[in-house]
């Protein structure tokens, strides 16, 4: 049983950066003590899934960065848990509009 807990627990969290913050045309990244400053135009593609528990946002990046491919955190909490983050319906409207530059 410890170990399907242990599999779990490092497919839905162990993988989650500490950090994120927005600095207009890039995202501020920070794990463990190193930071990284990811631009809006290197983000392929952003999952958000509002159904797990921790919620999760993943972000897949054209290049990898110094924490892989994926990057993954937990969108700040809401009072309504089930409705969409509109800080990540944000995110994504502006990643696709640098897309479009």
């Amino acid at each position: 049983m410890a170990i399907f807990g242990y599999i779990i627990m490092k497919k839905m969290v162990f993988d989650l950066v500490d950090e994120v913050w927005d600095a207009g045309d890039e995202l501020v990244v920070k794990d463990k003590g190193a930071e990284e400053h990811i631009p809006l135009s290197d983000i392929m593609n952003i999952s958000y899934s509002m159904f797990t528990n921790p919620q999760r946002v993943t972000l897949m990046l054209r290049r990898p960065s110094q924490f892989g491919q994926e990057i993954s955190f937990v969108p700040p909490a809401r009072v309504y848990p089930f409705w969409r983050s509109p800080i990540v319906d944000e995110l994504i409207q502006r990643v696709d509009a640098t897309r479009r530059r």
